[in-house]
């Protein structure tokens, strides 16, 4: 039940903020005030969530500590996908041809607040945190992942190559960012930071999504493996790529921690013969 009261509740917010962004058109004062309003109030509602349905203070969303844990993750995911679209352009398959839209960036910047602080809660905070209680963390990371994957074929240009990219780059490393560090604003300042150079700065698609322009007015060609194609270059095979070491990373983080959670039952197990 507390899956689906927390699940539910952020779920109206974000279906509420949505509507009223995409009502704005991109206006760029209306998307910038709605997609940070929309941020704002999901961490609020999933707060009193948490509150109501767990009867604890929700510690992963507690605002002391949020600007460097933030800062943190947005450097890793600006950093990643400036590695990814540097490898792209390297072969070809991304030219700077001159400046964009500052406009669009601001935008952008609204726009990419509200889409990832909701899918952070949803899949990191309210699914992956509860499943790991009885799956453990590496079940609850796969089976998570795929799910942030798959939600993502609904999206224009997706392919079923680009929802299993995205369940790697993202789903998979964003959970394991939760696992180190067991806290959301790591994996909402790596989900921001990647998002936002996509589409704010670089002015690629950011999964399919068709948006304005960002910073430089940039153009994508070449092989789909390369580019990622009209779903953008988190299709790319270098985005896999770095995906996959950026959570291999967390991972050894969260192992050195001891933060990687056994399943229940082998919980129960241990504790019987420990008795």
């Amino acid at each position: 039940m507390r899956l689906l009261v927390q699940f539910g509740a952020v779920a109206l917010v974000a279906f509420g903020g949505s509507a009223i962004t995409g009502a704005a058109g991109w206006n760029v004062p209306l998307t910038l005030v709605s997609g940070f309003a929309t941020a704002v109030l999901s961490l609020l509602v999933y707060a009193w969530a948490v509150r109501r349905t767990e009867h604890r203070a929700p510690v992963e969303v507690d605002v002391a500590g949020a600007a460097p844990a933030f800062g943190r993750g947005l450097v890793i995911g600006l950093g990643m996908f400036a590695a990814v679209i540097a490898n792209i352009a390297f072969l070809g398959g991304y030219r700077i041809l001159g400046w964009g839209s500052p406009a669009g960036a601001v935008a952008l910047f609204g726009f990419t607040a509200a889409a990832v602080v909701v899918e952070e809660l949803l899949f990191r905070g309210i699914l992956f945190r509860i499943a790991e209680q009885r799956l453990g963390t590496w079940a609850s990371l796969v089976l998570t992942g795929l799910l942030f994957g798959a939600a993502h074929l609904f999206n224009a240009n997706a392919t079923l190559w680009s929802g299993i990219a995205i369940a790697v780059e993202a789903g998979f490393m964003l959970a394991a960012a939760y696992a180190a560090t067991r806290n959301l604003w790591v994996p909402i300042g790596v989900h921001f930071g990647w998002n936002f150079a996509q589409g704010g700065i670089f002015s690629t698609s950011v999964s399919g999504t068709d948006a304005p322009q960002g910073l430089l007015d940039g153009v994508t060609s070449g092989p789909f493996l390369l580019s990622g194609g009209e779903f953008g270059p988190e299709a790319s095979a270098y985005s896999v790529l770095a995906g996959v070491v950026v959570t291999v990373a967390f991972l050894w983080l969260a192992k050195r921690r001891g933060n990687l959670v056994p399943p229940r039952r082998r919980r129960a197990t241990a504790a019987t013969l420990a008795g």
